[in-house]
């Protein structure tokens, strides 16, 4: 007697013949089972185990409908915590412990070294400077007259304008506009609140209904992408490292002498000389979109960690970093971030992890958890940007007293390394 197939089996089977498509599974089954069939079509295909990407807590009933398509599983990164760090900001108050995830030794360890000595001088000081996402899209008119015509009517309308892109969301809010003219193509730069929200969704569809107002009042107004790449999206770009998006945060500190000297094995003039040569310097030989040192590897660890979009880092990590020496030794050093896209609601922040991450620093539960809405992603941007401070400092230092390579063979070589490292010390 022949066995009948299952409907894992049988839909197995259809996925290796290339009948069924991975995309197609959810067809035929829950999301849960498609998740299953898909990595077990995938390890036939390959001849490989995914026994650790089939591990997780996700619920996938929940990610799938809005965070991912056709799921075989997780991705895990290690996740590492650094601080405390001593943040004095506009909505931030208190030491905070900052959550690392990364597959970089050495990192956790390296931003920890800045959050002590940060700490031990009192705390940074941030600031959330200016607080808007945007969307930007490419309007093409007849000519130049027309043109202008469409960037008056906007001007003159904008109270219309406002009411039809916040719709009826009670946490959207048009701010401003922006434009550029080129050749017969209008570049409309939308600025928008969107509280706790990253918001580019909220954005995008908010700017699909202007659009659509404008044509409806000006026919000969044609938008033909709704994205024109002057948001700017995505990119790190000129435009956004002067005019800033999202989150535009400084975070400062004036690290004491003896700090210095004690814990970064280094002195004040040593380290304006390595921001100097390096940072100004060097990144201007190189054209380089901000002035830092690895404020991306920070961002990334943190976005990773909290769920923010990942393709956001680049733009995120644009900073631009200050330092002078103070009061006969003490190092003034600040951080600039202008186009930091981060929330803490929405998109993948939502997940059960990522809120969990965003609660070690207090950042977690919601629209309504700050008053007014938009409180705890003033407070995220604010933590942020001073951990990515930590960063900066803790490698400036390294490169000053000649560290960094020996610090790297310790923390980011395995302990045969490390025991290497040790011996010469």
């Amino acid at each position: 007697m022949v066995q009948e197939k299952t409907l894992e089996e049988d839909l197995i089977e259809k996925l290796i013949s290339g009948e069924v498509k991975f995309y197609q599974v959810e067809k035929y089954t829950d999301i849960e089972t498609a998740t299953t069939i898909r990595r077990k079509a995938l390890e036939k295909i390959i001849g490989k185990e995914l026994k650790h990407i089939g591990s997780y807590s996700i619920d996938m009933k929940q990610t799938a409908s809005r965070n991912i398509e056709a799921p075989i599983g997780v991705q895990q990164i290690p996740l590492g915590v650094a601080g405390p760090l001593k943040v004095m900001g506009e909505v931030a108050d208190g030491e905070y412990l900052i959550p690392l995830a990364t597959t970089e030794g050495a990192l956790v360890a390296s931003v920890n070294r800045g959050c002590s000595i940060i700490t031990a001088s009192g705390g940074a000081k941030a600031q959330v400077l200016k607080s808007a996402i945007t969307r930007a899209p490419c309007i093409v008119v007849p000519d130049t007259e027309h043109a202008v015509k469409l960037v008056n009517w906007v001007t003159n309308n904008f109270e219309k304008i406002r009411k039809v892109f916040k719709g009826e969301d009670p946490f959207l809010d048009l701010l401003d506009f922006q434009y550029w003219i080129v050749g017969r193509n209008v570049f409309l730069r939308l600025l928008a609140d969107t509280a706790d929200a990253m918001g580019m969704n909220m954005v995008t569809s908010a700017s699909q209904a202007v659009c659509d107002l404008i044509h409806d009042n000006l026919p000969w107004a044609e938008t033909i992408a709704l994205s024109g790449n002057m948001c700017v999206d995505k990119k790190p770009t000129a435009l956004n490292l002067i005019l800033g998006r999202g989150k535009t945060v400084q975070s400062e500190v004036v690290l004491k002498k003896d700090y210095v000297q004690n814990t970064l094995k280094t002195t004040a003039d040593k380290m304006v000389e390595v921001v100097y040569r390096k940072i100004y310097v060097g990144s201007g030989q190189a054209a380089s979109y901000g002035f830092n040192s690895h404020v991306a590897n920070i961002i990334a660890a943190m976005w990773l960690a909290t769920g923010q979009d990942a393709a956001h880092i680049g733009e995120s990590s644009m900073g631009m970093v200050t330092a002078e020496q103070v009061n006969n030794g003490d190092l003034y050093v600040s951080l600039t971030l202008p186009s930091m896209i981060c929330g803490t609601i929405g998109g993948g922040m939502w997940l059960g992890q990522m809120q969990e991450a965003l609660s070690i620093m207090d950042c977690g539960g919601g629209f309504m958890r700050g008053k007014p809405p938009g409180t705890m992603a003033k407070k995220f941007a604010e933590i942020a940007c001073s951990a990515a401070l930590a960063g900066e400092i803790s490698l400036i230092a390294a490169l000053a007293a000649g560290h960094l390579a020996r610090a790297h063979e310790a923390l980011g070589r395995g302990e045969t390394a490390r025991k290497k490292v040790e011996k010469i010390e």
